[in-house]
């Protein structure tokens, strides 16, 4: 077993760093089982592309792709990204896969499009069974560059009322997960006009906290 994650970690290695020698590389959106809308948002990622490449000089292709959580392709992806109202599950073979992903450098974004949060925590025990979700500090890096968020995520969309958190869990000192609770960056994302309530300073707001997310993984 030792051997075998040794080799996933060398091979993710390989490929993450030819991808940043090469001008394009790709975000990634989780198509997970249980019944939950994996698809909703659907303009967030094309949105977060194109103002990462604008503002922060990077090159990901401007289509998503679209990976299964127990498939091999999901090594390709130095991000992927999750949203939905309802359900998520892994199986045992989709969680260890998980597992080895996020364990070989990989970074999962689990974004409460409302409806997820007892799913969520179900399937990441799951994925790391001695492991707990814990609520960032404002310190921590994901906050600070590019964009200052001095109060942590910003507060998009109003869910319950609740104050926006953002969880993590954290493997080996290192974060390999993000999960945004009460605000929902990626309804942000989407295209201005998707929600009556969208404005031009929650939008900006969004893509800020998405560059810092995308800024954190490309640089550590």
């Amino acid at each position: 077993m030792k051997r075998q994650s040794t080799i996933f970690f060398l091979l993710f290695s390989i490929f993450f760093l030819a991808s940043f020698s090469n001008p394009s590389y790709r975000m990634a959106r989780l198509k997970y089982g249980g019944g939950g809308d994996w698809y909703s948002s659907r303009t967030a990622l094309s949105n977060l592309i194109s103002y990462c490449n604008e503002e922060l000089n990077t090159n990901f292709f401007e289509e998503e792709s679209i990976v299964e959580s127990g498939s091999s392709e999901i090594f390709n992806y130095p991000y992927v990204f999750a949203t939905g109202h309802g359900n998520i599950i892994f199986s045992d073979d989709e969680a260890e896969n998980m597992r080895k992903y996020l364990t070989s450098g990989g970074f999962l974004h689990l974004c409460d499009n409302y409806g997820m949060d007892n799913y969520v925590r179900i399937a990441m025990k799951k994925v790391f069974p001695e492991l707990d979700f814990v609520e960032l500090p404002f310190n921590h890096p994901i906050f600070q560059k590019p964009y200052s968020f001095p109060n942590g995520l910003p507060k998009i969309h109003e869910h319950d009322g609740k104050r926006p958190q953002a969880f993590g869990i954290i493997y080996k000192g290192k974060l390999v997960c993000l999960y945004d609770y009460e605000t929902d960056l990626g309804n942000g994302w989407e295209d201005m006009g998707t929600y009556p309530t969208d404005n031009p300073e929650t939008h900006e707001k969004a893509l800020k906290m998405g560059a810092n997310i995308i800024h954190y993984i490309l640089t550590n």
